[in-house]
């Protein structure tokens, strides 16, 4: 048994889950020690300037100290940093690379779209393998980017990474301020668009069963289950009708502010980007709906995603 530590790095939050390694029938799996989460924002303004803010990467630092703590009272014997979207946007990254290496001792690694892709699908799966002859589509929805991996019970098929994440939408297109009408219509138009790019790599078609991953997608989930707290037991696993995460998607688009910030299983760092990702996920539900005719009526959320695929690459 390997005790060890990964860290995912997205535009939004950063994320620590040390976990002991064990051998299961299949493979190796994770024994949760600890998960910890902090929304640090990292990508702020890296969609419209091309570099990491002084202030986003202060926020992030801090954090990885905290993490660094963490990682050594646990006594992890492997650390593992992954870095996705804004990391890959920033042309500042060197010094981020630069720091997070004096504070962790790892160099961390920036991976490309199809690796992060593939990252998922492990994680995501590592509870729930697909059956046999089934394809199972694996959404991760972040702050920069959502990945797609379409695969089965013999690992990733096709996998894409694009450029459409809640961070990103809500800078292009509201900002702080509450979407009008016609600002929905074009972030809808465009991740719309993004999606019949998408199609011509991933096909919907085939998907016997969606699996959604990451904040946005657990934080709907919670919506719609109507949880007065967010509830990790609650959440992971759950498989709900894609009618009635529509209408958490139009709850979360026409709430203000105020009431989303109210809503007892809101995180703070999540309340200004929510409905960008809402919508997000919203119109993939449905282009996979149409994909299908109609066949696919439900979609599954996970709480184990990317995370868990890097400390599993920390198990040989």
């Amino acid at each position: 048994m390997a005790r060890v530590a990964a860290i995912d790095c997205g535009t939004n939050s950063i994320r620590l889950l040390i976990a002991d390694i064990e051998q299961g029938p299949t493979g190796p799996v994770l024994a949760d020690v600890l998960r910890q989460m902090r929304v640090v924002r990292l990508g702020q303004g890296v969609d419209a300037t091309g570099v990491f803010a002084p202030e986003a990467l202060e926020r992030t630092f801090l954090a990885i100290d905290e993490y660094a703590a963490m990682i050594k009272e646990h006594g992890a014997s492997k650390v593992r940093f992954v870095a996705t979207s804004a990391t890959r946007d920033a042309k500042n990254r060197g010094e981020f690379i630069d720091a997070v290496k004096e504070r962790l001792g790892v160099e961390p690694e920036v991976v490309a779209g199809d690796e992060e892709a593939a990252l998922s699908f492990t994680g995501a799966i590592s509870v729930a393998p697909p059956a046999p002859g089934t394809n199972v589509l694996v959404v991760d929805l972040g702050g920069g980017s959502t990945e797609f991996v379409l695969g089965g019970a013999d690992g990733p098929q096709s996998a894409l990474s694009m450029d459409m994440g809640c961070v990103r939408l809500t800078e292009r297109f509201w900002g702080q301020e509450q979407p009008t009408a016609a600002q929905i219509a074009a972030a809808r138009a465009e991740v719309n668009g993004v999606l019949d790019e998408a199609s011509r790599s991933i096909d919907f078609s085939a998907v016997d069963r969606i699996i959604g991953v990451a904040g946005t997608i657990t934080t709907l989930t919670a919506s719609a289950l109507g949880l007065r707290a967010y509830d990790s037991a609650a959440i992971h696993g759950t498989e709900l009708g894609i009618e009635k995460l529509l209408e958490s998607v139009e709850s979360m688009l026409s709430a203000d502010r105020g009431t989303r910030a109210s809503l007892g299983y809101m995180h703070p760092g999540r309340v200004d980007v929510i409905a960008a990702g809402a919508l997000v996920y919203g119109c993939i539900l449905e282009r996979v709906r149409v994909a299908t005719n109609g066949a696919i009526e439900t979609a599954t959320a996970s709480e184990h995603d990317i995370l868990d695929g890097i400390a599993l690459g920390l198990s040989g």
